[in-house]
Parts: C-alpha cells; sequence; structure tokens
C-alpha cells in the first residue's frame, strides 16, 4: 500500500487543499488565477519557470510521470515557486506579475497573510495525475472554452505556435502525446504536414479529452468545471459558484478586465481554418453543446 506523501511546508505554512487550474490553452486559466490572487489568504503563481519545466517534461515524455519520483520533482518545482523571497516576483512571468499588481521585484504577498496556495501555469492540465498523487487533497478548477476561440488565439500566441516547430519534437517526445494531440508515432508525418490551425485543434481536442476523463473520476467535492463563456458573460455567478466550491471569497472584480470575447472566431478565423478546427473538434463540439457554423 503506498503511503500518502508528507504534508509540504513551504513559507513555514502547510500546504493543504492547493488549488490548480486546468485546461487548454487560452481557456481562461489566467482570468481565475487573476481572481484568485486577490482572494483572502491566497498565494497563487502562474507561470513560474520551475513548474514550466517539469509540466512540459513530462508533457514530452508522459511515462516520467509515472514514476515513482515524479510526486518528488512535482512538489519541489511547487515548493519553489510559492517561496516568498525579496526579489521573487522578478522570476514570476509578465501574465503574473501583470495579475499581481507587481511593478518591482515583489514579492506580491506577504508571508505572514497567507494560508492557501494555487497555480494556474499554462499546460498544467497534462500534469494532473502527477498533481493529485502529489496532493490528495487538492482542488482542481478547470476551464471549458469553445475550441474555434482556443484555436483563434492560440494562432495569434507565437509561444503556442512555437510549439509546432519541428525542432520541438526530440527523441524524448513518446506517443500517444496529449500535448500535441497526437494519438500514435506513424500519425506525426500528417501532424508535421497539417496547418497550424489543425495543430491548435488537435491541443484543444486532447486537453478537453483530459478535462471529461477528470469528470468521470474525481469527486465533485475536488473538482469545478467552468466554462469561459459563462466566467465573461456571467462573471457574478461564476465567482458564486468558485466561491462555494473552494470555501473562500474570491471578488469578481478581477474577472472585469480585456477578456478575449465570446465567438471572435467567426472574424478571426479563415474559412479554410474553421473548416480544418470543426473537422478536428467536431465530436467534442458537439458533446459540449457549441453549435456549428
Amino acid at each position: 500500500m503506498r503511503l500518502p506523501p508528507h504534508i509540504l511546508v513551504v513559507n513555514g505554512i502547510k500546504v493543504r487543499r492547493p488549488v490548480f487550474l486546468l485546461g487548454a490553452p487560452h481557456s481562461g486559466t489566467d482570468l481565475m488565477a487573476r481572481a484568485l490572487k486577490r482572494s483572502p489568504g491566497f498565494h497563487v503563481t502562474m507561470g513560474r519557470a520551475s513548474v514550466a519545466h517539469v509540466v512540459h517534461a513530462f508533457a514530452r515524455k508522459p511515462s516520467i510521470g509515472r514514476t515513482s519520483g515524479a510526486v518528488r520533482v512535482m512538489r519541489d518545482a511547487l515548493a519553489e515557486s510559492w517561496q516568498v523571497l525579496p526579489g521573487s516576483c522578478g522570476q514570476c512571468a509578465e501574465p503574473c506579475r501583470e495579475a499581481g499588481g507587481v511593478t518591482g521585484a515583489g514579492p506580491c504577498v506577504v508571508t505572514g497573510d497567507v494560508t492557501r496556495f494555487g497555480d494556474g501555469s499554462p499546460d498544467l492540465i497534462y500534469s494532473a495525475p502527477v498533481l493529485l498523487r502529489a496532493f490528495p487533497d487538492a482542488r482542481f478548477v478547470q476551464l471549458i472554452r469553445d475550441g474555434r476561440d482556443v484555436a483563434a488565439d492560440m494562432m495569434a500566441d507565437p509561444a503556442c505556435l512555437a510549439w509546432f516547430r519541428p525542432a520541438m519534437l526530440t527523441e524524448q517526445t513518446e506517443f500517444p502525446n496529449a500535448f500535441l494531440g497526437v494519438n500514435k508515432d506513424e500519425h506525426l508525418d500528417r501532424w508535421k504536414a497539417m496547418p497550424a490551425a489543425g495543430k491548435c485543434a488537435l491541443r484543444w481536442r486532447s486537453a478537453v479529452r483530459l478535462s471529461a476523463e477528470l469528470r468521470r473520476t474525481l469527486p465533485a467535492e475536488q473538482l469545478l468545471t467552468i466554462r469561459y463563456e459563462d466566467l465573461v458573460l456571467e462573471p457574478g455567478h461564476a465567482v458564486t459558484t468558485l466561491t462555494e466550491f473552494l470555501e473562500t471569497r474570491v471578488p469578481k472584480v478581477a474577472l472585469y478586465t480585456r477578456a478575449p470575447k465570446v465567438g471572435s472566431w467567426r472574424t478571426r478565423l479563415r474559412p479554410d481554418d474553421l473548416e480544418l478546427v470543426e473537422k478536428v473538434g467536431r465530436e467534442e463540439l458537439k458533446r459540449l453543446g457549441y453549435p456549428k457554423s
């Protein structure tokens, strides 16, 4: 019988019920993280290098995440990310610094005020099984968004497109690979020849399938699913739901920001790209109730 990991202590504070924000790229985890960063007692990080390196290593080579050492590696990465030190915010990604209102080196929180921790780093969903093993009492909030809007935003994001460069595929890349959305290595040539819109749709499709698996396996008290559209169009209702789930006050004012509009794919995706995205994500778009164009 495998014993649960010992309680992690960061800044002299026991890490209990940490919150992790999950979703496909550009699904709204950054908006959610912005709100949680302003919640009383929360210290939420986004995209710290220590976490990003581990998450992407697990994404490229999923077998690493199934090893006995994966839990320790993930906990160490998050412990480093959550450290509150003079100048620590200087190591944060710009979205995290901006969400925390940091103009200098930080830190953005006072250690004595912190009671809970969270992380909203991009691509965290691919490490969800490791996070659950590392923190059995964790709470997960996953964001679902129309795959066409996701694809439109991904195609305008150089950081997302960079993962599609051939140089990013190394000998360590394993298949099936949820991060790329490629099930078999023999499909790799087709993936390489696919336009960027199709690759974006594959990543979205893979992420929402992982989200569906989490809904099947995690109890309701540990997992909350929120649609991006509700977060943007009905922030008050979304915040109420989140507040009840996390048992903490979440300010909705943080959600009143320049968030990408719902349905902007109608004017942003070229006809050929739209056709390809809808072809790749047809089953998931239908299952999630997103109407066909």
